[in-house]
């Protein structure tokens, strides 16, 4: 729950006037309060002639609307919800600073509910898809049960799904298979054959994306005759200093790996730091490759899968405002691309 703690302020003389109100408008427009009204929420019934003369005079009076009053007037909220696994991670605050970019052009809010474990997630799914609580619903890297899903489908507050799929909802996606086998890829075609996969836990509802990224790390050993070596597969939980941990099991082997393909980003740079410790050269004795694109991955100069999180904030907002315009009636499926950006942490194996 947010709390507010409203400060006294003290009197000053040489405050401003009162603000000025939606009568002062219509006063000024010479047109009723109702119709001041209707040329605020875009109601087309107004006349242009008209529309522009209380635009006028709301420019003239430097007159803005009072949301509580706005919402009680057209029922709405005014609100997005977003539900997000965890707001410390670079990938989920760079999904949420394209939200909040695409959302400050427009009338919304965003409310943000950060979930902890899969009894948050669910209370999160059951109590925002009652009509009332918000206006509409973004879910980032949660993806919902049938069940979860066919509530949401079948109430009245339009949801969208970015980085996770449900064929009843709207959903933003990147193919996680496509960008594992395009990391791995390149890490052949640089001549590595001793490719480890470190990961978060595979198997775990909040983001599954590595479980899909290592198919893809599978699925590209396979296609070029690599056998796949259960000894370069380590997963553990997620975060720069696990990564660490596993990466020093990985590269202290009485034969390591010449190459890491990270799940994320963050622990790429965690095996950076372990190379660094043991005084492993990258890349001309370790390539390392991670995935997402977050701006750290920029700094360290890391070769790195990037999924255009920002645009996928973005994107998921896009689609949501569509909804909320009932411009969308069949759930739509977006795509986003991959890039592979080579930096300085791959390179040609020496053996």
């Amino acid at each position: 729950m947010l709390t507010y703690i409203l400060k006294p302020v003290p009197f000053n003389e040489s405050f401003s006037p009162m603000p000025p109100t939606i009568r002062d408008v219509a006063k000024k427009a010479n047109v009723g309060i109702a119709t001041v009204s209707r040329v605020i929420n875009n109601n087309t019934s107004v006349s242009e002639e008209t529309r522009n003369a209380v635009l006028v005079a709301i420019e003239e009076l430097d007159y803005t609307p009072n949301p509580i009053a706005r919402q009680l007037s057209t029922g709405r909220t005014l609100t997005i919800g977003v539900i997000v696994p965890n707001l410390t991670l670079p990938s989920y605050v760079e999904r949420l600073r394209g939200v909040q970019a695409a959302l400050a052009e427009s009338e919304y809010h965003m409310v943000l509910y950060s979930v902890g474990n899969p009894l948050d997630r669910d209370n999160y799914f059951k109590d925002l898809s009652r009509n009332g609580l918000v206006d509409g619903i973004l879910i980032i890297s949660l993806p919902p049960d049938d069940a979860q899903a066919e509530r949401f489908a079948q109430s009245d507050v339009p949801t969208v799904l970015i980085d996770a799929y449900h064929e009843q909802l709207c959903s933003v996606l990147t193919d996680d298979v496509r960008g594992g086998e395009i990391a791995t890829q390149h890490l052949i075609d640089l001549g590595h054959e001793r490719i480890s996969f470190l990961s978060d836990i595979l198997e775990t509802p909040f983001h599954p994306s590595s479980y899909y990224r290592y198919q893809g790390y599978r699925k590209a050993l396979t296609e070029n005759n690599i056998p796949f070596d259960e000894k370069y597969r380590i997963s553990g939980e997620r975060g720069r200093m696990y990564a660490r941990k596993m990466a020093k099991q990985l590269l202290t082997m009485p034969e390591p790996p010449s190459a890491i393909f990270a799940g994320n980003d963050i622990q790429a740079i965690g095996i950076l730091d372990t190379a660094r410790e043991l005084q492993i050269r990258v890349p001309e004795e370790l390539s390392v490759i991670g995935f997402d694109g977050i701006r750290d991955a920029e700094y360290t100069n890391l070769t790195t899968i990037d999924q255009h999180l920002h645009e996928s904030g973005e994107e998921g907002v896009k689609m949501l405002l569509q909804e909320l315009e009932s411009l969308s009636a069949a759930p739509v499926l977006k795509r986003l691309s991959l890039e592979l950006v080579q930096r300085n942490t791959t390179h040609a194996f020496t053996g």
